[in-house]
């Protein structure tokens, strides 16, 4: 699908000049050290960072905002809301290879932010997103999508399907679709095994073996999907 599409991020690795505690929490996370060491390829189109709790997905995701530029709990490289410092300082280790003259729009979404977000958002002077705090949250998240997510660029997602039902979750694969198809590239931390059913999407699993890519049938979230809806009794003797 992405045959020809060019890319406007090649690559993210250390910066040269980085220096960090490798004995730092997040540097002691196997995938933030697949990172250092090696850095990592992204592709054109769709990229699904998947993996347990703890594997680094949010931690990654952060850190590629910051390095591009972008305000960490959400927003474009302008945004100009805070509320906690929370994130790694993972971000100013890294530096991007960027396609020669190739240009586009940004936007980061986090999940867990979105609500100072839409605060700092509605704040602003004829603010075309004064009534995202007047809808439900799902229906919140998908109208920002839909205004900020609408040409080709680079953007981030963190957790989307937080917000969403298994329909709005259709509803978003049908954007990310496309925006690839427009030439944009995306970067979603996610645990949805609906989401990462996205045709010709790109597949990263984190864990304790770092970063690999694989298939969406291979995913270990895939493969506990299925076999909890065919048989919870089975799981829940063992949990109540």
């Amino acid at each position: 699908m992405f045959a020809g599409v060019e890319r406007l991020v090649r690559r993210v690795e250390v910066d040269p000049g980085a220096s960090w505690d490798p004995d730092a929490w997040w540097a002691l996370i196997p995938a933030v050290r697949s990172l250092l060491d090696r850095g990592l390829n992204l592709p054109a189109g769709v990229t699904f960072l998947v993996g347990e709790n703890g594997s680094g997905k949010s931690t990654l995701i952060e850190a590629l905002a910051q390095a591009y530029g972008l305000n960490p709990e959400g927003g474009s490289r302008g945004a100009m809301h805070r509320t906690r410092e929370t994130e790694a300082p993972l971000g100013a280790q890294l530096r991007f290879v960027r396609t020669a003259g190739a240009r586009g729009n940004a936007y980061f979404l986090r999940a867990e932010t979105t609500h100072g977000l839409y605060t700092y958002l509605e704040s602003l002077e004829d603010s075309p997103d004064w009534d995202l705090h007047e809808r439900s949250h799902g229906e919140g998240f998908l109208a920002l999508l839909e205004r900020k997510f609408n040409q080709p660029g680079f953007y981030l997602m963190d957790e989307p399907e937080a917000a969403l039902s298994f329909t709005s979750t259709l509803t978003l694969m049908s954007r990310l679709a496309t925006l690839a198809e427009s030439g944009a590239q995306v970067v979603v931390a996610t645990h949805s095994p609906v989401l990462t059913a996205l045709p010709d999407a790109t597949v990263l699993e984190l864990g304790e073996h770092g970063i690999r890519r694989t298939s969406w049938a291979d995913l270990a979230v895939v493969e506990h999907f299925r076999a909890f809806l065919g048989q919870p009794d089975r799981y829940l003797r063992h949990l109540l």
